[in-house]
């Protein structure tokens, strides 16, 4: 008997697969819906990137990967109108406002990079139908402030609590996200059109600088927009949501030319994209998806419509700030090319690309910055600063 039961073991530890103790006719084939798709998004997604960004980015592709795939850094978007003492114990605990603390831009550095754009005329690569870049004093609002922990510490922020008015005291966001804010230089009594606002982060930042006159924050989803009423309602005082400072709606981003032309001193264009990190990191609602392919190759035409219409609500002198958070070049300078060609053409606008490098000079100790870029600047990640990708292209309307 003892014997039999050793025996039986050896057999079953040597059987690979159960199913063929089963009965034929009782088997079930397993089924890959009920368990997993075949083709995983983040997979398809790294494959991708594997295949165009080694390209693209040549030599730096490899330590941008290895940043992509790890834990991302977050930032602190101070809210002024909240009355908790968050500040103080953030800049106790190493915290440092990244934009206060910025380092300024020799006037040797300054010269030298006006000069090389003046020489290189690196727009008139792009269109033969724009001047050479111009290179415009930096102007940042003094009442934007963005928490950071130190290069190379990746301390993760406490979730922010409500002030006596349930205000909260930050939000939390990438810090490379709120560089399009700081490049628009919103100043005194503008008016100002978020075109693609949702989630809300960038609205919020363009609040903190109390200089807005009028804001026009707009999401083609339903959904989304209601999301944004909420991140609103919690950091914003009612007083400031009324509809005489702030209006908000869910139109379609690209037919905003047919709702309001030239009415704008500044609009924010932050593009739908692949978001880079997202497609790498989360299987859900990942523009990788196989259902989602059609939609994920009409996207740079997508992005043209948007930066097409945020032109033209633009009013002439007004300035336009584009931004993606994909490192593609499709998605980033292909679409800024192909706009400033269009405008002129279909709409007898013309455009000029404002330089952003002192904006690169004076955050280049936060932020990693991606080299040679002729058209915009774009934030990399990097492992001892891991934020981005973000990448931002200003242009001033000319007539």
């Amino acid at each position: 008997m003892a014997l039999f039961l050793v025996t039986s073991r050896v057999l079953l530890r040597n059987v690979k697969d159960l199913r063929l103790l089963t009965a034929k006719r009782h088997r079930m084939k397993g089924k890959w819906a009920t368990t997993r798709p075949k083709h995983l998004p983040t997979r398809l997604a790294l494959q991708h990137f594997d295949a165009t960004y080694s390209v693209q980015l040549g030599q730096l592709w490899p330590s941008v990967r290895v940043a992509l795939l790890s834990e991302r850094k977050y930032g602190a978007l101070f809210n002024n109108f909240s009355h908790n003492p968050d500040l103080e114990k953030l800049q106790a605990q190493g915290c440092r406002d990244f934009i206060s603390n910025g380092e300024a831009p020799t006037s040797s550095e300054h010269n030298s990079s006006f000069g090389a754009e003046e020489d290189s005329s690196s727009v008139s690569t792009v269109s033969s139908h724009v001047d050479s870049q111009q290179q415009s004093p930096l102007w940042l609002s003094p009442n934007i402030k963005c928490l950071v922990f130190p290069r190379g510490d990746i301390t993760r922020f406490k979730p922010a609590r409500p002030d006596k008015f349930s205000l909260l005291s930050y939000y939390l966001m990438d810090a490379a996200s709120v560089l399009p804010c700081l490049a628009l230089g919103v100043q005194k009594n503008h008016t100002v059109l978020d075109l693609c606002a949702a989630p809300g982060g960038k609205t919020l930042a363009l609040l903190q600088t109390q200089s807005v006159r009028f804001l026009c924050v707009n999401d083609s989803s339903v959904s989304r927009t209601s999301r944004l009423k909420r991140v609103l309602h919690s950091y914003i005082p009612k007083p400031l949501l009324t509809a005489d400072k702030l209006r908000i709606t869910s139109f379609d981003g690209t037919m905003w030319g047919e709702i309001e032309r030239n009415s704008f001193d500044r609009v924010l264009v932050d593009v739908p994209c692949t978001t880079d990190r997202h497609s790498l990191m989360e299987d859900d609602n990942n523009i990788f998806s196989r259902s989602r392919v059609g939609e994920r190759r009409s996207l740079p035409q997508l992005q043209v419509e948007l930066l097409l219409a945020g032109i033209i609500a633009a009013c002439p002198g007004g300035e336009i700030l584009y931004s993606t958070c994909t490192l593609s070049l499709n998605q980033n300078q292909g679409v800024v090319e192909q706009v400033i060609q269009l405008a002129e053409e279909n709409h007898g606008i013309q455009l000029q690309v404002v330089s952003l490098r002192p904006l690169v000079q004076k955050f280049r100790n936060t932020f990693h910055f991606a080299p040679d870029l002729h058209l915009g600047e774009m934030v990399i990640p990097h492992l001892a600063a891991n934020f981005g990708p973000i990448y931002l292209c200003k242009l001033r309307r000319l007539t």
